[in-house]
């Protein structure tokens, strides 16, 4: 379902650095983050989506988030845009 979202997405940015910087800009809608992801790379987009009030959307694999993106390689996070 999540993974679906993420397909579906008009608008999306890949990778921790890309999902930050969309935060911070105001841009991002809604945050995916894969829990199978390093806690560390992780836990400052959470703290940033908490403090700023967007959702967040747990999946289970960073390998199944790349695909879904439309990337051969894992994602941590991506957002999607407004």
């Amino acid at each position: 379902m999540s993974y679906e979202k993420v397909k579906q997405a008009e608008s999306l940015t890949i990778g921790t650095k890309q999902t930050k910087k969309a935060i911070e800009q105001g841009r991002a809608l809604e945050v995916v983050v894969a829990d199978d992801a390093d806690p560390q790379v992780i836990h400052p987009i959470l703290t940033l989506c908490k403090d700023r009030g967007i959702y967040v959307i747990h999946v289970d694999s960073m390998k199944q988030l790349g695909k879904a993106c439309g990337i051969d390689v894992g994602a941590a996070t991506a957002a999607i845009l407004k």
